[in-house]
């Protein structure tokens, strides 16, 4: 936020320190709790809480046991893996529908189109107890209940939403003319979009793409409803922890997927930035 002019009122002055006060009170509010787990999980004790000798910044107090217990318990171990091989997989099924069907919809001679994005998006509008619960229904009647490939069918439904909302998103500055122009020098349709239209919005398809991967990846109420022993993902194991036996290793698995979304976000702000930049929203 830019300083304020030196002729600013004192009414605005007020406003403007107040906003970022009000600003930071929320960030405060929703980053926190949060945060509060990554100290805990360098918890020397098999303990949810700060010991003395934390409070204390006492090195005794701190120790890498549960990061240690992460990597080498073969639960933990086997859920990660699982976890890594139904996010992929449902992340590049939900980028090709999402980005088709957004390019689709952006078509001006397509009726219903409201409609057809309404019915689209309702994966990310319905409570997902709903969802999994229809799933669940379903998967069972055509023999995709607890396997593989239903589980990863399920979460590519769920993520082919945010794919749509962000590939559409970038197409609303996308000169329709550049397509014409390559049609008129004898480019196909399928040359048209690698060649022309795929390099403009290909960060709104990476940021689709993320966002899609960010929920298979976190997702454990549809992995509960249709998955199997042998679809236990991340959070299904965290889940199992907290219900069945209290692990701190959950703390480490906890900070380790928040420094993951971190990452993934600061992807997100610099394709958003990019794509600013190549539809001439800002300068470069």
């Amino acid at each position: 936020m830019s300083a304020l002019p030196p002729y600013a009122t004192t009414g605005q002055h007020v406003w403007h320190y107040s906003f970022r006060t009000i600003c930071g009170l929320i960030f405060f509010f929703l980053i926190f709790p949060i945060m509060v787990i990554v100290p805990l999980s360098f918890n020397a004790e098999n303990f949810f809480t700060f010991t003395k000798e934390m409070l204390a910044l006492d090195p005794a107090g701190y120790s890498l046991k549960h990061y240690a217990d992460f990597f080498t318990n073969p639960n933990w171990q086997q859920a990660m893996w699982n976890s890594f091989a139904i996010a992929p997989a449902a992340t590049i099924l939900a980028t090709s529908l999402g980005t088709l069907a957004a390019i689709g919809l952006s078509q001006s001679h397509v009726p219903y189109r409201s409609a057809i994005m309404a019915v689209l998006i309702s994966p990310m509008i319905v409570p997902l107890i709903i969802s999994a619960a229809g799933m669940y229904f379903f998967y069972s009647r055509v023999g995709l209940q607890g396997t593989y490939i239903g589980v990863v069918l399920a979460h590519a439904a769920l993520g082919t939403p945010f794919v749509i909302i962000t590939v559409t998103a970038t197409l609303v500055g996308f000169d329709r003319s550049l397509t014409r122009a390559a049609a008129s020098l004898g480019a196909n349709p399928v040359t048209t979009f690698f060649k022309v239209q795929m390099p403009l919005i290909v960060p709104g398809v990476v940021s689709g793409a993320l966002f899609a991967f960010i929920t298979s990846f976190d997702e454990v109420v549809v992995v509960l409803f249709l998955g199997s022993a042998g679809q236990k993902t991340l959070p299904w194991q965290m889940f199992t922890g907290l219900r069945e036996q209290i692990s701190p290793t959950i703390l480490a698995v906890a900070s380790l997927m928040v420094a993951i979304s971190i990452a993934l976000l600061t992807v997100l702000e610099l394709l958003r930035r990019r794509s600013e930049r190549l539809r001439g929203l800002s300068p470069s």
